[in-house]
């Protein structure tokens, strides 16, 4: 049998994450639709053997968490469990303190995985890689540039046995372009150096006058006390992949994260993609689907305008008032460009435009004319008539007035380098505000035709003017 640890961390992390981490635990914020740690428990539920799947960290189980578990149990048909920690006690220091859960029922293996990643998670290539060759801990790593590489924990490997020879936690200088992803597969012999490590914080920290336990003693840093350490000694081992992999420490990396797992959803949940329907939403894109009364032109060097109008003929050529967006009007049905969520309660008129990358959530309401790209916009907010959302995350229950305009600067890694990875965002820089998302809190209200830009509004802000590169305390 096999179990799974999802490390969610607790509240007085994630301060980057902030405004949007307010409203609800970092783990629970909505990445293409869905929780952020759902995907993980969907990848832990797929492995076949697997039978809990157990969450630790330091929030209090209110009720998000507790709706969360009780949905995810029912729809994984899995025990989904939360193991509350006394006190924050780092990303080993959970994995020792609740040990005897882990292992209840003489688990084969478990799968440790960090809830701030964003992965295809190849967790059965993992245990396969395992079961070859057993060792107390198997690593996944990937590959990052030689800059970015010194913002992780860095491997330095064995190429023929994929031991791991050498770990340092984000190197001065450069020390290898393999990096730490943050999901691994531990035996059960992997606590006993848990357990070294605690015994020796409680020795270090224990004065002689002062009895019982020293209160750090249970804090354990997987990376710098037990990997760094053990590295070298033959029990520690990576396995690299060349999947998607990305890690979700602010809104704008949650917003690139969104964008991954919504292009994998085309194979691993298509269901979860807006789609075609008759008379509905469609998609403009390399290969459309067929739609009724389509006409597109003979101009192969040039991108075509489509048409569900058959009083347009070839030859004619369409009036000023009958073109939105390269399209010919009159246009009846919603279009997609790209990867689209839209959750089943959302309301969005058919001349609004979608994508790509847009995630819209529970009872959104889109209004006519509406373009929205790069987006999230979370559960209960409006986007008024001819509203443009670009790069950015509208909070819960936020208003966007018509015609006006709320856009941000993406911080994606350079598409023209395969191992860039997303920077470590600072928000700061020469005392001034960098471009960045936007991101406007919850029940946040942007009055009409105004333009917000680069900026972060904090929840319940009524904003009266146009606002550019600032923080709206």
């Amino acid at each position: 049998m096999l179990k799974a640890v999802i490390l969610i961390g607790g509240p007085q992390k994630g301060t980057r994450f902030r405004p949007l981490s307010f409203e609800v635990p970092k783990p629970l914020f909505p990445v293409a639709g869905v929780p952020m740690i759902q995907h993980h428990i969907e990848a832990c539920a797929q492995v076949p053997g697997m039978q809990e799947i157990l969450l630790i960290g330091f929030y209090q189980p209110d009720e998000p968490l507790t709706q969360f578990l009780e949905a995810a149990q029912q729809e994984f048909n899995l025990p989904v469990r939360y193991l509350q920690e006394f006190a924050p006690l780092g990303t080993g220091g959970g994995l020792y303190h609740f040990r005897d859960q882990i292992l209840a029922g003489s688990p084969e293996a478990f799968f440790v995985l960090n809830a701030d990643v964003c992965s295809d998670f190849p967790l059965s290539a993992m245990l396969e890689a395992h079961r070859r060759q057993r060792h107390p801990f198997l690593l996944l790593g990937t590959t990052a540039n030689r800059t970015q590489s010194l913002n992780y924990g860095c491997i330095v490997e064995n190429p023929q046995t994929h031991e791991v020879l050498h770990y340092v936690e984000k190197p001065s200088t450069f020390i290898s372009d393999i990096i730490n992803c943050g999901i691994y597969l531990f035996s059960p012999e992997a606590l006993k150096p848990l357990r070294d490590v605690f015994q020796r914080n409680q020795q270090d920290g224990q004065l002689e006058d002062s009895p019982g336990l020293w209160p750090g003693a249970g804090t354990i840093r997987l990376e710098q006390d037990v990997f760094s350490a053990l590295a070298g000694q033959g029990q520690i081992y990576v396995h690299l992949t060349d999947g998607i992999w990305s890690q979700i420490k602010s809104a704008g990396s949650a917003l690139y994260a969104s964008r991954l797992y919504l292009s994998r959803y085309q194979d691993t949940h298509p269901e979860r993609l807006a789609k075609h329907t008759p008379g509905g939403p469609w998609i403009r894109g390399t290969q459309p689907a067929p739609i009724p009364n389509l006409w597109l032109p003979p101009q192969p060097s040039e991108p075509g305008f489509l048409t569900s109008s058959p009083e347009l003929k070839p030859q004619s050529l369409p009036l000023p008032d009958q073109i939105r967006f390269g399209i010919f009007a009159p246009r009846a049905s919603l279009l997609l460009l790209g990867n689209v969520y839209i959750h089943p309660t959302a309301k969005v008129a058919p001349s609004a435009v979608l994508g790509p990358n847009v995630s819209i959530g529970k009872g959104v309401t889109v209004g006519e004319g509406v373009r929205l790209r790069e987006s999230i916009v979370l559960h209960g907010a409006t986007l008024q008539e001819h509203t443009c959302v670009l790069h950015s995350i509208v909070g819960w229950g936020s208003t966007v007035g018509r015609w006006a305009r709320v856009e941000g600067t993406p911080s994606d890694p350079n598409p023209n380098d395969p191992r860039a990875r997303m920077d470590s965002e600072s928000l700061f820089k020469d005392g001034k505000l960098l471009p960045a998302i936007t991101i406007l809190g919850c029940r946040v209200r942007i009055p009409a035709e105004v333009l917000i830009l680069n900026s972060i509004v904090l929840p319940h802000k009524e904003l009266s003017r146009s606002f550019t590169n600032q923080i709206i305390l």
